[in-house]
């Protein structure tokens, strides 16, 4: 089974559905920058994850359609704002929204692909209890979000944070998303309690592997290929599980370079580079590896429960793309 393909079958399908319902709106100025990202492409995952949990549970992708275009439209507002917030100024190979339409504009588009995510989800064809269910868990996901945002530029001026902080940071900030989508996607395909749990679990270790192999991402990759900007990781001082673990066993001089150099947001191309070789030194490169491999086993076992059938096997293959893709 080809997991690109089967991925992108179900991304066709899903970029025709969100595609009419991004359509119209007035003023186009804000329109067209809340448009700018979504129908940039990407991967969409968090859809694509919600169809397929919807489908190992024997349900109908077609009554997952609201929840998925709700899901895409939150992950790309959290983009939106967390561009402007870190500077960036790339985004899938395109001009980020503030640069393209500038900040004030991008703050409102973000802010409108919030509401829009809240429209999508009314379009939920169930019974009003499963869908309560099912729209408190996005309530409670973003919330989620928001607090592992906050938390991510709070560790920024802090030194030394531990590695339980850090994964309580990426679980709130990235994990949490694809619990939820995972979870609502089984729910809505009508599995049962059993099923839904492990889909929860299954996605919560998806999202921690596929956070840690991101942060690896941003210093072995290359602008075209990742779409975004290298480097800023380093400059801003963000808190990954490599810096995490390198701050917190380097020592003597490479301690105090790592420490001259991370969060400087001035620093050059070279003195980079000297962070990245001073997190291999450390073995950090290689704990970040072998952590984000851990929990790519944790949610194939989670999968354990079903019975074989295809989107099972997509969902191991998902689990094995999360710590091995380039992008």
């Amino acid at each position: 089974m080809d997991l690109k393909q089967e991925l992108k079958k179900r991304a066709d399908f899903f970029n025709q559905q969100l595609e009419k319902f991004l359509k119209n709106g007035q003023p186009d100025t804000l329109y067209n920058a809340a448009r700018h990202l979504p129908l940039a492409g990407g991967k969409r995952l968090r859809p694509c994850l919600a169809m397929i949990s919807c489908e190992v549970v024997k349900g109908d992708i077609t009554r997952v359609i609201p929840l998925s275009i709700a899901l895409e439209l939150i992950h790309n507002f959290t983009l939106v704002h967390d561009d402007i917030m870190d500077k960036s100024k790339l985004r899938r190979n395109l001009p980020a929204v503030h640069m393209k339409y500038g900040e004030p504009t991008a703050i409102i588009a973000g802010d409108l692909l919030f509401t829009k995510a809240f429209e999508a989800i009314h379009g939920t064809q169930d019974d009003l209890s499963i869908f309560k269910n099912v729209e408190y868990g996005l309530i409670d996901c973003i919330r989620e979000i928001c607090e592992g945002q906050q938390l991510d530029m709070e560790f920024e001026q802090r030194q030394i944070i531990s590695e339980d902080e850090y994964i309580e940071m990426i679980l709130k900030k990235t994990a949490v998303f694809f619990m939820y989508a995972a979870e609502a996607g089984a729910i809505l395909g009508g599995g049962n309690k059993e099923q839904t749990q492990a889909l929860n679990e299954y996605g919560k270790n998806l999202g921690l592997a596929f956070q840690i192999h991101d942060d690896y991402l941003d210093m072995h990759s290359d602008e075209k290929t990742l779409g975004k900007d290298i480097g800023n990781d380093i400059r801003n001082g963000k808190k990954t599980l490599i810096a995490v673990h390198s701050l917190n066993n380097s020592q003597g001089d490479d301690k105090k370079t790592i420490k001259e150099i991370f969060g400087n947001k001035k620093a050059t191309e070279q003195q980079i580079k000297q962070i990245y070789s001073l997190f291999n030194t450390t073995g950090s490169i290689e704990y970040a590896k072998k952590t984000a491999d851990k929990y790519c086993n944790k949610a194939k076992e989670q999968l354990e429960i079903f019975p074989d059938s295809d989107a099972k096997q997509i969902l191991l293959q998902l689990a094995e793309y999360s710590i091995k893709r380039e992008k």
